[in-house]
């Protein structure tokens, strides 16, 4: 979304008229009390969506959030509340709320929490707190500042947190949300309700937040601008696009065509460039693609472009072999970004919002003429070489993304989730994808369990369905599929089941040692989600995959497709092995 788009998304909402819902009455009026006017606030402020889970100490404000316009979900766990907001504030562009108990329902929820922050979703916690009169004296799930220090400051968790302790900070508190909620990548809150206070009448209630003038997007310098497309016209470039440039990534194809520049993109970039376009080199990093390397060594540029990535160790795997020549260009709206990951390579930093940057770039870079072919300089990705399915013996992991490939990825137009583990890396590695926003990964904090939990939020605000692949174990961590029965979310969920926790077992081996506890008891997921009330089916060999994944795409409802996977076959996973070799662990080759 563009910083423009995103400022308008996040403006006040106004909620008259008849296809609105009524706002709650109490006693003939609308209810004053604070739990019920900050809920309205965060109406206006554009929430649509809460998720979390009941409990005594937010227990008034779960009914203000039931009497509001806001849609709540009620989630199996904290954690996967808090996925599931993430991935309804990236899929909606606007901010969603948590909303959890004292105690551990403000612990449970960290986690994804944290993954709000990597990923720049706008995501408020609010959560029940202690009352002052029985705080220090043992009192049960104690939330407090003394009881939880650093939960009600900001730092590298929150933006923005505070206790409330009295009404009159109402207001205060929804203008620092607002002005909040404008930042350009993302804002992670959280206020502290004390359980008394949510239920406290307000003589004098907030106003509802007026119109707050924040310039979100940082002027471009027309000097960066000249400079930039001087090097990109006169030398040899690549770009390399992540998921930072999925709002530009239409003006990222014209600028790479009229350079005839090829592009490599992040894993959390699939789809930012097409990735069947003859200028793609492939994706870098882990799960990535060692054609990036070869035609990176054969082309030679004399400049990377850097756009919408920080060059992080599972993008880059500070690889050598993607530096340039001369130095790097990158442009981030964050300052501190630029030099980073690669301290020792020059690089010119340039602070912009990528669309407006593009815009101006686009300026001073000509059109091809009329009809003029696009001539690659180096050779395009190839296709996977699609494996012959078996009739007998557990599936090969490799098949499976070619099956999904064709009924998921081409067949249909579902998002694709993939969760921590040997997931990433067959998702990022076998599967293709032609446009940004259809292909989702936690690379920057990796958490188990977001993968499993946050399709739930992208169904409800953009997708018709959701797919996501994740290991057996990420499937018995968090996988929230009775909420899904519950609201009856089309979300699918494809189980590499190898009884195994697959990363840890090859990566040992790998390593060196022998594995220790990552096996797994045999679990029959499909039976799982029946009893749950979800469909589901197991797949135990290659040629029942296609009908199976087909089976699963037509449910209405959420779907659970238990696939038997060898556990020898190792994902494509040198560059995470690599790295961890270069921080002293032994490295040989996978099941070695």
């Amino acid at each position: 979304m563009s910083v423009r788009a995103q400022e308008e998304s996040f403006s006040v909402i106004e909620t008259t008229g008849s296809a609105e819902r009524p706002l709650p009455a109490i006693l003939g009026r609308e209810s004053n009390q604070l739990g019920d006017l900050f809920v309205r606030r965060l109406s206006d402020l554009g929430v649509e969506t809460a998720f979390g889970i009941v409990g005594g100490g937010i227990a008034p404000m779960s009914h203000a959030f039931h009497r509001s316009r806001i849609r709540v979900v009620h989630t199996r766990h904290e954690a996967g509340a808090a996925f599931a907001a993430v991935e309804a504030s990236l899929a909606s562009g606007r901010p969603t709320v948590v909303f959890t108990t004292t105690g551990p329902g403000i612990t449970n929820a960290l986690t994804g929490l944290h993954v709000a922050r990597c990923e720049g979703a706008t995501v408020i916690l609010v959560s029940g707190a202690t009352a002052a009169p029985v705080r220090d004296r043992w009192v049960l799930q104690e939330s407090a500042p003394h009881a939880l220090p650093g939960m009600y400051a900001a730092g590298p968790l929150f933006h923005y947190a505070t206790l409330l302790e009295h009404g009159d900070q109402l207001g205060t508190v929804i203008a620092r949300l607002a002005r909040g909620m404008r930042r350009p990548h993302g804002f992670v809150a959280h206020v502290g309700v004390p359980t008394p206070l949510q239920t406290q009448e307000l003589e004098r209630p907030p106003r509802r937040p007026g119109a707050i003038e924040l310039r979100a997007d940082h002027p471009v310098d027309r000097d960066d601008v000249e400079l930039v497309a001087a090097l990109v016209r006169e030398h040899r470039v690549v770009i390399w696009a992540g998921f930072g440039a999925r709002e530009a990534s239409g003006r990222l194809r014209v600028l790479a065509e009229r350079l005839g520049a090829p592009v490599m993109t992040s894993p959390r970039g699939k789809g930012v460039f097409d990735e069947g376009h003859p200028l793609f080199l492939g994706v870098t990093g882990f799960g990535g693609h060692g054609e990036v390397q070869a035609a990176m060594a054969e082309y030679r540029p004399r400049h990377v472009l850097v756009l919408g990535t920080r060059m992080g160790e599972l993008t880059s795997g500070w690889d050598r072999a993607l530096v340039p020549a001369e130095s790097f260009i990158h442009v981030d709206i964050d300052p501190d970004v630029p030099g980073l990951a690669y301290p020792d390579v020059p690089t010119i930093g340039i602070q912009a919002e990528l669309s407006t940057f593009l815009d101006a770039l686009l300026e001073h870079v000509p059109a091809r003429p009329h009809g003029e072919a696009i001539a690659a300089p180096v050779g395009g990705l190839p296709r996977p070489e699609a494996a012959t399915p078996r009739r007998l013996g557990p599936v090969r992991p490799q098949v499976l993304m070619d099956q999904l490939q064709h009924v998921v990825v081409e067949g249909s137009e579902a998002m694709v989730f993939a969760d921590a583990g040997n997931s990433f890396a067959w998702t990022i590695n076998r599967l293709r994808f032609d446009r940004p926003g259809r292909f989702r990964v936690n690379m920057g904090w990796g958490s188990m369990g977001h993968g499993a939990t946050g399709p739930l939020g992208a169904v409800l605000h953009h997708a018709d369905k959701a797919v996501t692949v994740l290991g057996d174990g990420a499937m018995l961590m968090n996988s929230e599929v009775s909420t899904a029965v519950q609201y009856g979310l089309p979300v699918v969920w494809v189980v590499l089941n190898d009884s195994q926790y697959g990363m840890v077992e090859h990566g040992m081996r790998a390593a060196g040692y022998q594995p220790v506890e990552t096996a797994i008891p045999r679990t029959d997921f499909a039976l799982l989600a029946r009893a749950m009330g979800a469909q589901g089916i197991r797949v135990e060999s290659e040629e029942e995959l296609q009908a199976a994944l087909e089976q699963a795409m037509a449910a209405p409802g959420p779907f659970v497709v238990d696939v038997v996977i060898d556990p020898d076959v190792c994902a494509p996973v040198a560059s995470r092995l690599n790295q961890l070799e270069a921080q002293g662990v032994v490295h040989q080759e996978c099941g070695g």
